[in-house]
């Protein structure tokens, strides 16, 4: 296949020719202008500050009449005097107001007039006047008028550097304050990640290895006319591992990586961005086959026209744009792949993801149990496990946890493990780490016994809902001991991953969250703030429900409200569809919330036994949780389904 655009022969001249003589022309003549700019400025800088200097210099020397200085010497104010011939400079003892002018002097000079004969040496004796043999006002030389003038061009040489450095590039065609152009992570007696350090996400490496066999048989592709696509957009959460599986394709390619992230091409200056990504894309050809990788490309890559550009030449969109049009010149024969990164790819521009640039975009997603204990065994290889550490169990108990977070808990084991001497990491360290991740790192926090038993019955009410609830998340454990900005936590997770909810699995969510208010209603006949973190858990579960899921008879089965945060309700539906938002989101609320008050006071010796025994051990596991309410526990059905992400702790 023919390379029908080739690729610039300097990453500095913005355009690409073809048929062209090598080299660009013009580029000699540009830095030698340049220099003779330089050299010229260098001399009108010195000549106006010798000037200014040579002024200001005499200005402390007043010159005067011989008859003011014949009155300052007969009234004995002179101090010394020089004479070089008829010219004579002095010094007087007091300053002396100027003749005719404002101010004083006190140093002068004079010249004496040739038919002058006052018998001045005379009266110079008698006034005690010193007259010295070297000048009184010494005059600067050379070499100092020169270090003096040339300081100003020293300052503006080396502002003019620091600009040149900030930029990124040359200025005017001189190579000053250029940065070195990325170089290739390549092997260098270091062990490159490749897709053995990956795991949990199969279905994303079975996508892109088909980039690793592009780029290690490129002439198997261009015999059959094949393409490989010159971008591949990386979409998840954070933490996910899009940075690692990029490196991991180009390790298992063996191919020259570079890697930037997009906040790196921002600067101040408009222009200055898209100056590097011309480099960026230059280099990385020089060295195909190659990886480019930009990390966080929403940075630059967001829908032009919304980031706040004047007249659309803001530093964004000309990055934007220069990054569009490198992708446009790439063709299948340059062996060159480009790999980006987002968490929000909702936000991209559409000329970013049109075919052509990011032709491919692939969701990385949170791992499934099977995936997060082969991350867990990736993460602890360099740990020594005790023989008592489940890493299926904690895989079990980790829903929703992506290789970031896992990789995290390992290392909070193990510092756990450093901390209490241990030669290996336990069970008990992993489980104990597990808790601060999930809930909070403990407080040493000394509570009123009015206030532990408000919390005791508050954490009550949750747990007793999450056990009677039927399809409830089972209750994994329930304490007192404040974590984090909560003062207890009751923590409930699912026995599977869950992928999608039903309306009543997402109305029990609802009753467990509003338990903790219920039991301190039925119990203390009054509220406190301490479930602000339940109700907007239960405010966004329900907004959910009517405004996005459709399980709303009078909103219908219409997406009401904009799944991002950040925008507008307004924009999005009619006022009229907002007050029925509004409205069922209330009544749900409301008979949860009653369903919630009647099923604790059905139960409430259930409540009270639960509350009683938290009082006494301040933190009940799941079988403890169960034995002191009073409920069996085993599995039900409905914990085996298909599932992701865990509900989040409740806290008070």
């Amino acid at each position: 296949m023919s390379n029908p655009v080739p690729p610039r022969s300097s990453p500095d001249q913005p355009w690409r020719s073809e048929g062209a003589p090598p080299g660009p022309p013009g580029r000699r003549r540009r830095r030698l202008g340049s220099w003779w700019s330089l050299l010229i400025a260098a001399v009108l800088v010195f000549i106006v500050t010798d000037a200014l200097l040579s002024y200001f210099g005499g200005a402390s020397t007043r010159s005067i009449s011989y008859t003011e200085f014949g009155r300052q010497l007969g009234s004995g104010n002179i101090g010394k005097i020089y004479a070089k011939g008829d010219a004579i400079q002095g010094q007087l003892k007091n300053p002396a107001p100027v003749p005719g002018g404002k101010g004083t002097y006190r140093k002068f000079s004079t010249q004496r007039p040739s038919f002058a004969d006052d018998r001045l040496w005379a009266q110079l004796t008698r006034e005690h006047v010193t007259v010295t043999a070297e000048p009184v006002v010494q005059q600067r030389g050379f070499w100092s008028n020169l270090l003096i003038s040339l300081a100003p061009i020293l300052v503006l040489v080396v502002v003019w550097l620091a600009i040149a450095k900030r930029l990124g590039g040359a200025i005017g065609g001189l190579p000053f304050g250029r940065k070195p152009p990325p170089k290739p992570v390549t092997p260098n007696g270091h062990k490159r990640t490749t897709f053995a350090d990956v795991a949990g996400i199969d279905e994303v490496e079975a996508e892109l290895s088909e980039v690793v066999d592009f780029l290690k048989h490129p002439d198997a592709y261009r015999a059959l006319g094949a393409r490989m696509p010159r971008g591949v957009l990386l979409a998840g959460p954070p933490g996910t591992g899009k940075t690692l599986l990029a490196r991991a394709v180009a390790g298992e390619a063996d191919v020259p990586f570079f890697s930037a992230s997009a906040s790196e091409f921002i600067e101040m200056i408009v222009g200055v961005g898209a100056g590097r990504v011309r480099e960026l894309f230059a280099e990385a050809r020089r060295y195909a086959p190659a990886i480019i990788f930009i990390d966080e490309i929403d940075t630059i890559g967001r829908t032009r026209g919304a980031a706040g550009g004047v007249g659309g030449h803001d530093e964004r969109e000309q990055t934007l744009n220069q990054i569009l049009t490198e992708m446009d010149g790439f063709s299948g024969s340059e062996g060159v792949v480009v790999l980006a990164a987002t968490n929000r790819a909702d936000v991209l521009d559409p000329a970013l993801l049109r075919p052509g640039r990011f032709d491919r975009v692939v969701t990385v997603s949170p791992p499934d149990r099977a995936g997060r204990e082969a991350i867990l065994r990736i993460h602890t290889r360099d740990v020594p496990l005790a023989p008592d550490v489940d890493l299926a169990r904690i895989a079990r108990a980790t829903p929703g946890m992506t290789g970031a977070e896992l990789s995290n808990l390992a290392n909070e084991a193990a510092l756990l493990a450093v901390k209490r001497r241990r030669d290996s990491v336990r069970q008990t360290e992993l489980s104990e780490a597990l808790e601060k991740v999930q809930l909070g790192a403990e407080r040493p926090l000394v509570m009123p016994a009015a206030e532990r038993r408000r919390t005791a019955y508050h954490e009550s009410g949750h747990a007793l809902l999450g056990m009677v609830q039927p399809g409830a998340d089972p209750v994994r454990k329930v304490t007192i001991v404040p974590r984090g900005r909560a003062l207890g936590v009751t923590l409930s997770t699912p026995e599977a991953d869950r992928y999608a909810y039903t309306e009543e699995y997402l109305r029990g969510r609802i009753i467990g969250a509003l338990g903790g208010m219920a039991a301190e209603h039925i119990v203390f006949s009054e509220i406190t703030t301490g479930s602000e973190n339940d109700l907007e858990q239960v405010t966004r579960i329900v907004r959910g429900m009517v405004g996005r899921w459709g399980m709303s008879e009078r909103v219908g089965r219409l997406s009401a409200v904009p799944e991002d945060a950040q925008q507008p309700y307004g924009l999005v539906a009619a006022p009229g569809t907002l007050d029925a938002v509004d409205a069922e989101m209330r009544r749900i609320v409301d008979d949860c919330y009653e369903d919630a008050c009647r099923l604790l006071t059905e139960n409430r010796h259930r409540l009270d036994a639960l509350a009683a025994a938290l009082l006494e051990r301040e933190t009940l596991e799941e079988a403890e949780a169960y034995r002191a309410a009073g409920i069996p526990r085993h599995t039900r059905a409905e914990d085996s389904g298909p599932g992701r992400e865990p509900p989040p702790p409740d806290t008070e």
